[in-house]
């Protein structure tokens, strides 16, 4: 189904997590004052990544976030999603319609908004802007929420070499971009550092510029078959909403599939093949997103880097699955790869 651009305003009362989300557009407004509305109600707001809010994984985790702020906060909050093949125009568009409504912050999920950010936020000075997973474009007023995706990554990567009977495991990229290429590494050198002789199949669903392979389920279901046809009995999908047909397909074959960004073993959408999700790498995305939102409300706003590592729980691995808790053998290896990680015993790979 295509998904339409939607900015929507919502009051303090919880809004119920809808798998998928379209409503009218807003009108284009060349107004760009470099302040908000005055008078006007605090209000935080984020632009949703390819796959938009329903992923089950990264969009979803930065929906909880701005949930948390609007009931913590006691703030309004806004919401605008992506559309099929969008051009960076749309997203200098949405970004500035949201900033001119008077939200503060304004937070792009993903690196896609980099240029638009790069181009709205010198309009409105006094308007914080958070970008998730970029450091590419800086300013005063701009955020750069960050992770060591690599470093849950290798935990993954020692938990599937660990839990795998034929020693083959797979890793599924949504698009081969150096982000996506951060779990890839992470996960290699997890699984290779745990057996030298476990085989790692890898494969990227599609290349820039096609995202395509952020959102299609199908690519990912796919992509997962032939790795299981393959030998594979763990495989680990970093590809956003692609990623839920690979998790699908895992089940369907009685195998264990790793999460991405969410623990997805708690995803609603997910439930039917819960039983066969491992754990999931997470990113606290949630915290990072209301951290800035907090810190805007609190007069101090969040500007430059802001890192999210192991050592600050900002990335991980999720042990909701009770099966996973009894594995004690893939448990332990997983705490002790986390402790030499932090104690920069060891030093994971960014890059295949």
């Amino acid at each position: 189904m295509r998904r339409i651009t939607r900015i929507a305003t919502v009051g303090i009362a919880s809004a119920a997590l809808a798998l998928s989300a379209t409503a009218c557009g807003g009108k284009k407004s060349s107004d760009t004052s470099s302040s908000p509305s005055a008078g006007a109600a605090a209000s935080a707001a984020i632009a949703y990544d390819i796959g938009g809010r329903g992923d089950q994984s990264f969009n979803d985790a930065a929906f909880a976030g701005l949930e948390k702020a609007k009931n913590d906060l006691k703030i309004k909050t806004a919401e605008a999603e992506p559309t099929d093949g969008e051009g960076e125009a749309d997203k200098v568009q949405r970004l500035t319609e949201l900033a001119r409504k008077g939200n503060n912050p304004v937070i792009g999920v993903g690196f896609s908004y980099a240029p638009a950010i790069k181009k709205v936020a010198p309009k409105f000075p006094k308007t914080t802007f958070g970008i998730i997973d970029d450091t590419s474009v800086t300013g005063e007023n701009i955020a750069n929420l960050v992770f060591n995706e690599e470093q849950g990554s290798y935990l993954a990567g020692v938990a599937a070499a660990k839990a795998s009977k034929t020693g083959t495991v797979g890793f599924i990229g949504g698009v081969e971009v150096p982000l996506i290429k951060k779990f890839e590494a992470g996960f290699t050198q997890g699984v290779k550092d745990t057996n030298p002789n476990a085989k790692v199949l890898s494969q990227y669903l599609t290349q820039p510029p096609n995202f395509d392979g952020f959102s299609k389920p199908d690519l990912g279901k796919a992509a997962a078959q032939g790795q299981l046809d393959a030998g594979a009995d763990v495989i680990y999908a970093a590809a956003g909403l692609a990623g839920s047909g690979a998790i699908e397909a895992t089940a369907g074959k009685g195998k264990w599939a790793i999460g991405v960004d969410s623990d997805q073993y708690n995803q609603a959408g997910l439930a039917k093949y819960k039983e066969h999700i491992l754990t999931s790498v997470t990113k606290d995305v949630s915290d990072s997103v209301f951290n800035v939102i907090k810190s805007v409300q609190d007069g101090k706003p969040q500007t430059g880097e802001i890192r999210y590592g192991l050592d600050k729980d900002g990335v991980g691995l999720a042990d909701s699955n009770p099966e996973y808790k009894k594995m004690t053998d893939v448990t332990a290896a997983v705490e002790k790869a986390k402790a030499d990680i932090i104690a920069k015993k060891i030093t994971v790979k960014t890059a295949p």
